[in-house]
């Protein structure tokens, strides 16, 4: 028995649909690059390339230097969630609260600012005009 809705389900085809809605939200000069470890959830990943217009690259086996910032996260979700844990049973409220938690919590490599003031400054730099120089 779930407790909550599915979050989409596990797998490829799950992961593509999820992480497509997400990518395709972001402004092109924020998705134009992903790198993910081996799992099987991304071997549909040509389709998703097509679909995003996003380059997907592949970190090497048995290599979490490859991908430092997934593996920083990976520890902070285990604050909250074992690993192993079936997400899909957990309501979209509770899941939504711990990324809150996480993207509001000020990391030094950062220079102390936190994942979501970083991301707001990158969307106000997109959306300033640029100004042509000369030289």
């Amino acid at each position: 028995m779930k407790n909550g809705t599915s979050l989409g389900g596990y797998g490829a085809i799950a992961m593509n649909a999820a992480l497509t809605t997400s990518m395709t939200q972001l402004p092109e000069q924020l998705r134009k690059t992903l790198t993910w470890d081996r799992g099987k959830e991304l071997s549909g990943h040509v389709q998703f390339a097509l679909d995003t217009g996003t380059k997907v690259f592949f970190a090497d086996p048995h290599s979490p230097w490859q991908r430092p910032t997934n593996e920083n996260t990976n520890g902070l979700l285990r604050q909250y969630f074992p690993k192993g844990t079936d997400l899909s049973r957990w309501p979209a409220e509770d899941l939504e609260a711990v990324a809150t938690a996480i993207n509001n919590r000020p990391r030094k490599v950062l220079g102390w600012q936190t994942p979501a003031e970083v991301f707001e400054e990158q969307l106000r730099s997109l959306q300033q005009p640029s100004v042509a120089t000369t030289g």
